[in-house]
């Protein structure tokens, strides 16, 4: 099966028996990941609060947010992979903290997950929000 979006990885998550299995489908969206410009790798566009290096940088498309993004754990690269497939090509009022994570909850991560990487997932969830809701021109605070 050919992921093209985040229903396809909870089927495939669904259909593996281990989490072996699963560690490795999020390394490879990871590594499916575009090139991030080495250029836009800044202190400007890093995540605070992550143990690994990310980097998120939006553009806008029309009245949709696109995000390039990089990490320099593949694990961290694949989880920034997901959160993407929740987040990039919607309008930025459309993009909500509470739903990424409702369906990252979804896959069982934070179960399986170090602490570290927990916290890292909800850093990068909390920044895109935070960045959408400043290119929708709203106060980056709004989350519940």
């Amino acid at each position: 099966m050919a992921i093209t979006d985040f229903a396809d990885v909870e089927a495939e998550f669904d259909a593996f028996d281990d989490w072996d299995d699963r560690y490795r489908l999020i390394i490879a969206l990871g590594q499916a990941l575009p090139a991030m410009d080495p250029a836009l790798k800044t202190d400007a566009t890093k995540v605070r609060g992550c143990a690994s290096q990310v980097w998120l940088h939006p553009s806008r498309d029309g009245d949709v947010l696109r995000f390039a993004a990089d990490s320099d754990a593949a694990i961290v690269k694949g989880l920034v992979a997901l959160v993407l497939m929740l987040a990039d090509g919607r309008r930025p009022a459309e993009i909500d903290a509470a739903a990424i994570k409702s369906r990252l909850d979804g896959l069982g991560l934070a179960k399986h997950l170090s602490s570290n990487r927990t916290q890292g997932l909800a850093s990068m969830i909390g920044r895109i929000e935070a960045l959408a809701r400043a290119a929708d021109g709203a106060p980056e605070s709004r989350r519940a």
